[in-house]
């Protein structure tokens, strides 16, 4: 049975989580963990996707998104096909490194302030540069 689309319209507020197969580490060190958010401060402005915060763990990570024109998939899939590629390259593997798709919770904006905040997102960390 194929999966449902995902509900994805311009404007939308998603939060996405995406988690290392297995629960293994998807960061390994600082440089990971910078290699995808330059990449971030790349495919936002193109896909004119909003990032508003983000949280890394070492095996998982949460992000807050308000999709473009494009949609969400387009910015998702080349974020994570291009930071597994970076992983898999550096630490000389193979194979998938994120666990299914992403996870993408959309959020309504009055229910945000109160629900969404309880993550521990690191709203400053994205330095003005991402945002759209």
């Amino acid at each position: 049975m194929p999966r449902l689309a995902r509900l994805d319209a311009p404007g939308v507020l998603h939060h996405i989580i995406i988690r290392g197969i297995e629960r293994r580490n998807i960061f390994r060190d600082d440089k990971d963990k910078d290699n995808l958010i330059e990449r971030l401060s790349i495919l936002s402005p193109e896909t004119q996707t909003a990032c508003y915060a983000w949280v890394f763990m070492s095996n998982h990570a949460h992000f807050l998104f308000r999709s473009g024109s494009s949609g969400i998939s387009t910015l998702m899939r080349r974020l994570l096909t291009g930071h597994a590629v970076y992983f898999n390259r550096k630490y000389r593997r193979h194979g998938q490194l994120f666990q299914n798709r992403y996870k993408s919770i959309i959020c309504q904006e009055d229910i945000f302030q109160g629900t969404c905040s309880l993550y521990s997102f690191e709203s400053t960390a994205c330095k003005g540069r991402i945002r759209y």
